[in-house]
């Protein structure tokens, strides 16, 4: 595939922070993403939340299922926009590798700990999470820790960062993966400073991905009705395409039939609205993409539309008060588990508590027991986090 003047080149890339020889038969970004499917990181997003717990169900949509969608979605966009769809697909399969267990709620509820633990606290993201696994968390390699990434992948992968963290990262890697947050300024914003398309392309199919499958787990769930979702545009326009076609269609083949054509519609649309945005601007390089504002986009309507899905989502799904009784156990397991180990750090594996006052991949400073015990609870699947919460309380949190 002949790529776009603008898109990565592996050729061409800015390297690994340790240099290694060139594969005989894979690119730079192919084998990013190859380092990032044998990691142990990856393998655990099988048993890692999206909206609905692990022992929620079997066939509610994992990291690792959501991060397989993205990756899809992203290489088909990336194909027909001639962008690196190598460079597309390692960066989605990296994307989530540093979230917690349980999702978002197990994410500020780790936060919250950091913060009450030392006020001064860099907190916990998760997109840095993510980039301190594949820079130094994974141990597979005998000359490294961590993956050694390129920087575009690991670029792609930090795709939000904090002024303050991304000031500590560059600190020890000027000019590096954070400079764009490090430098960017409250009347600037982000502009001038972006990242290559094929991150931006792996941040928006994060989007449209988690926005079609949380609908799809919602009613799965019973927490949603289809009857609910005519509420949203984008849903009742493609329902009644649907059913326009095939009248007789019943069951969960309506919803899976909308949903496709709804993801179609958007995939269609990041491709009409992106093109229209690169062919609006001067690109010579990718160089030239990272001095413009984001160019990966949707139409103004799409975007419109896929607002107020999200709305929809968050007033009816994840507000849902099954779903929040379930976010407030879990928030529970997390704060207690960090409580125990940093009361007894003895209750973790020795190769963590052997951290303690060691270098502190990403921060510029020595590892403090509290980031070592967050990195050991975000490392957690579900299912582990509550067995070792069951272990050190002598009860469960989570109702048969």
């Amino acid at each position: 595939m002949t790529l776009a003047v603008y898109a990565c080149d592996p050729a061409l890339s800015r390297g690994r922070r340790i240099a290694e020889p060139v594969a005989p038969t894979r690119s730079d970004f192919q084998r990013d993403r190859d380092r990032i499917v044998h990691s142990t990181a990856f393998r655990r997003l099988v048993y890692k939340t999206q909206v609905f717990l692990n022992h929620e169900g079997d066939l509610f949509r994992t990291r690792l299922t959501h991060s397989l969608e993205v990756a899809q979605l992203g290489r088909s966009i990336a194909r027909t926009l001639q962008l690196n769809e190598d460079l597309v697909e390692a960066i989605a399969l990296a994307h989530d590798l540093g979230h917690t267990p349980f999702g978002h709620a197990g994410q500020d509820a780790l936060n919250a700990c950091l913060k009450r633990h030392d006020p001064d606290s860099a907190g916990f993201e998760h997109n840095l999470q993510s980039l301190r696994v594949v820079d130094s968390l994974e141990e597979r390699y005998p000359a490294y820790d961590g993956l050694n990434l390129t920087f575009e992948t690991r670029e792609g992968i930090l795709k939000h960062c904090s002024r303050r963290n991304a000031l500590r990262i560059e600190a020890r890697e000027p000019g590096g993966v954070a400079q764009r947050f490090a430098v960017a300024s409250a009347q600037a914003g982000p502009v001038g400073l972006q990242p290559s398309l094929e991150a931006q392309l792996a941040n928006l199919a994060d989007e449209i991905a988690y926005n079609a499958h949380d609908m799809d787990d919602g009613v799965r769930s019973g927490l949603l009705s289809l009857e609910q979702l005519e509420d949203v545009p984008l849903f009742s326009r493609y329902r009644r395409e649907t059913l326009g076609i095939y009248p007789g269609l019943l069951g969960r083949r309506v919803l899976y039939e909308t949903i496709r054509r709804m993801l179609s519609a958007q995939v269609y649309d990041v491709i009409d609205a992106t093109g229209l945005a690169v062919r609006s601007v001067v690109l010579e390089d990718v160089q030239a993409v990272r001095q413009q504002a984001g160019l990966v986009c949707f139409s103004d309507e799409m975007a419109l539309q896929s607002a107020s899905l999200k709305r929809f989502l968050l007033q009816n799904l994840y507000r849902h008060p099954q779903v929040v009784q379930t976010t407030q156990a879990a928030k529970q397991v997390v704060r207690d588990l960090f409580d125990a180990y940093m009361a007894d750090p003895a209750q973790m594996p020795q190769a963590h508590t052997d951290r303690f006052g060691g270098n502190d991949c990403l921060q510029a400073t020595v590892a403090k027991p509290e980031r070592v015990v967050a990195d050991y609870i975000a490392g957690m699947t579900d299912r582990f986090a509550a067995r070792e919460h069951e272990r050190l309380k002598g009860h469960s949190v989570f109702s048969a």
